[in-house]
């Protein structure tokens, strides 16, 4: 049996897949949601396990992801972290970029550094940017830091030396120091994060690292013990943001690399379903109870940046992090988005949240604003039987107390402030979609549209009318998917090497020695947890620039470069796609800027099964019938379907709901279903 968890920020999500390893197929898929339960998330696990009713000890392989890492950050719950830098470089996290989202808003407000100034403290020593220790490392310096932190009572250290991405050893020298006389306390390098330039974006990454860690490393211990206490007997994996799992001892010594850790796995997921109904292009929004999630996957292959941001907004420039992770562009519009209106009496949705407790006024558990949960119930998008799944009754009387004070303030009456916020809603997730696609050089109208999580299904056909995007994607599962996607990830490691060279011939041997150290030092990795190198795939990325720019475009290459005629193709991709990104190519020299190397470890995963046809029935069976408000559609009365009495081949011509335990699905007047052979619900406007 394999089990996946994802810990949401309203919800805990459990799938386990009872598999045949021999002949790749499924018995059986058991889904569970549970509330979230902050500040110990291992308990909502634990409760879906319970209420699954298995037994770990059937269990071989057990993949988790959590929101732990994002949330310690947002709430600043981390540890009370030091930090041990170069002589001269100690103001580095507050100087930051010295830049404003918006030269002229007054309304900027300058965000303060993880680490105070009294605790980011000096040490001579110097490297280059060659890499040439130009002044050696002064280690009393390193005893002076010690007794300031023991004095200060810190929880954690982040070290980061200059140009230490180049050579990492004065950092490790600190290291050693500070282990031997703190063995207590975690320490974070810079090199152990991420060895790629930029000193302020290094130096953040170190730091948010070592200021989750004691929390992080915390968590996993309880989590792993209940589990083994249960009957786990293998390790769980870890699913990191770069879309793939590890080990929990490599986690541990780098959270950071699990600030995307949920969304990452949905997003493979939909790669991975996307390669079995031979969709390759596909845009995937994950809605949730708390946040909206967007990514791009585009001839089956995954976007991956290492320039990601937390905290980023019209007044705020945000902490960058830099470390692999999924393209995903991330808003505060979820089913518990709070509503509210601003003093100038405009309404908003998000980006608060009313999460599980006390959750959407709807639940009656206390909670009195409004949310885009309580507006689809308004509207009929969710019918009241099938709320959460059937197991909790909506309070609608309770709704109509929240949004009593709405009425009051905009002069308007439930129903058409329901309507309104849902437009509001679902103009915040386009905006988002546009990030990902339209922003960045793709057409919307090359692609279909997955969607997943609790909230996706709800608002699919609003988005893909908006970007004109031709048909829509409902897998099985849809509220669960993100975990389910994590059965389907690859153990991976990512290596950024920064070194600027000119793509030449005469740089070519250059090339091919730094990927053949980064090759074996992925070798080295996997061995420590028992992986020979003949199960080691490798994919290569160049972060490539015309020289005299700042910023570079990545460029995939299918081997290392041996030949004249290898550096003549991976040119000619690079003019391609950045040509595709900003429009324009240009007829000077090309730098090679960074070296990314990419090391996977297959595990072995279940195949997206085929549901079987019992009958030759073509219409969807009808439930009943619901009078549904489907905004810019108009209002109708819809056929109510239960998605567990589809089968492949059936159809349904809109208006109507497919309602499920985890979601619901809206098929708008003028939008055609059909069930394909996976179970997948493809929407699509009748005039396609």
């Amino acid at each position: 049996m394999r089990v996946a968890t994802d810990v949401g920020g309203t919800f805990t999500d459990i799938v386990i897949y009872d598999y045949d390893p021999h002949t790749k197929t499924v018995n059986s898929i058991l889904t569970a949601k549970t509330d979230t339960t902050p500040p110990n998330y291992e308990e909502g696990i634990m409760e879906g396990l319970k209420a699954s009713n298995i037994s770990l000890e059937q269990v071989n392989f057990f993949a988790h992801g959590t929101t732990v890492v994002i949330n310690a950050l947002t709430e600043r719950k981390g540890a009370k972290t030091g930090l041990i830098t170069t002589k001269g470089f100690r103001d580095v996290l507050e100087i930051a970029r010295a830049n404003r989202p918006d030269l002229f808003n007054f309304n900027f407000v300058k965000q303060a550094p993880f680490v105070p100034r009294h605790l980011r403290l000096e040490v001579e020593e110097r490297i280059n940017y060659k890499g040439e220790i130009i002044q050696e490392l002064r280690l009393a310096d390193v005893d002076q830091a010690v007794q300031v932190f023991l004095e200060e009572s810190v929880e954690a250290i982040a070290v980061c030396c200059l140009h230490a991405y180049r050579n990492p050893q004065n950092e490790q020298a600190i290291a050693e120091r500070l282990q031997e006389l703190l063995p207590d306390i975690p320490v974070i390098c810079s090199y152990q994060v991420n060895r790629e330039w930029r000193e302020y974006e290094r130096t953040s990454s170190t730091v948010l690292s070592a200021y989750t860690t004691p929390l992080t490393v915390h968590y996993l211990n309880r989590l792993v013990d209940k589990l083994r206490n249960r009957g786990l007997n293998h390790a769980p994996y870890i699913m990191q943001s770069n879309g793939g799992i590890s080990t929990l001892n490599a986690v541990k010594s780098n959270p950071i690399s699990l600030v995307e850790s949920g969304p990452a796995s949905g997003i493979i997921g939909a790669a991975e379903l996307g390669k079995a109904i031979n969709r390759k292009n596909l845009i995937v929004l994950d809605i949730g109870g708390t946040t909206a999630k967007c990514s791009l996957i585009e001839k089956g292959q995954l976007k991956i940046t290492s320039s990601y941001k937390i905290e980023a907004s019209p007044t705020q420039a945000g902490y960058p992090i830099q470390t692999p992770v999924i393209d995903i562009v991330e808003i505060g519009n979820g089913g518990g988005s709070i509503v509210w209106i601003d003093p100038g009496g405009k309404l908003h949705v998000g980006p608060q949240s009313a999460g599980a407790v006390p959750g959407p006024a709807a639940y009656g558990k206390g909670g009195m604003q409004v949310t885009t949960t309580d507006a689809n119930l308004l509207c009929g998008r969710i019918h009241p039987d099938f709320f959460m799944g059937g197991k909790m009754q909506p309070n609608i009387s309770n709704i109509h107390k929240a949004i009593a004070p709405l009425e009051k303030q905009l002069g308007m009456d439930k129903y058409q402030i329901a309507k309104g916020i849902l437009t509001i809603a679902n103009a915040n997730m386009v905006n988002a979609l546009k990030l990902i696609s339209v922003n960045k050089g793709y057409d919307p109208r090359d692609f279909s549209l997955l969607v997943i999580g609790g909230g996706g299904p709800l608002h699919a056909p609003y988005l893909a009318e908006e970007l004109h995007i031709s048909e829509i994607i409902v897998p099985v599962n849809a509220g669960v998917f993100s975990a389910l996607g994590m059965l389907m990830a690859d153990l991976r490691r990512d290596l950024l090497r920064t070194q600027v060279y000119t793509v030449t011939v005469e740089n070519l041997s250059q090339f091919q020695t730094i990927l053949q150290e980064m090759e074996y030092e992925t070798i080295q990795h996997y061995a420590q947890d028992g992986h020979d190198s003949t199960e080691i795939m490798f994919e290569y990325f160049a972060d490539m620039r015309y020289a005299g720019q700042e910023h570079y475009v990545k460029v995939p290459f299918p081997r290392p470069p041996s030949s004249p005629k290898d550096l003549d193709d991976l040119t000619t991709r690079f003019h391609q796609e950045h040509k595709r990104k900003y429009t324009f190519e240009l007829e000077v020299p090309i730098e090679w800027v960074n070296f990314h190397l990419v090391a996977k470890v297959e595990v072995e995963k279940p195949l997206f099964p085929k549901q079987p046809s019992p009958n030759s029935q073509t219409k969807a069976p009808i439930y009943g019938e619901y009078p549904v408000d489907f905004g810019k559609f108009g209002k109708a009365t819809a056929a109510i379907v239960e998605r567990d009495k589809l089968t492949p081949g059936m159809t349904l011509e809109g208006p109507g709901l497919i309602v499920e335990s985890s979601t619901s699905t809206v098929v708008p007047p003028g939008f055609h279903l059909t069930v394909d052979d996976w179970g997948n619900l493809l929407i699509k406007p009748m005039d396609t």
